[in-house]
């Protein structure tokens, strides 16, 4: 989470996690309006490949190396 505070007087309004956020200072009445700098993380993601009963679609499922 990221600590906002407010751009003119300082005052700590919020700790949030934003994309875009509006809030207006209640001490010196200022409008702060702040946007995210980089992206919000993502949930991982699910793998390629399904599994049922043990069979795979991966491209690499069930290879051996050669003998040898």
């Amino acid at each position: 989470m990221e600590i906002v505070r407010c751009g003119h007087c300082g005052r700590k309004l919020a700790e949030a996690e934003f994309v875009r956020l509006a809030i207006k200072c209640p001490r010196c009445g200022t409008l702060n309006t702040l946007k995210a700098v980089e992206p919000l993380t993502r949930a991982p993601r699910a793998p390629d490949c399904e599994c049922y009963d043990g069979k795979t679609n991966c491209p690499v499922g069930g290879r051996q190396t050669p003998p040898g």
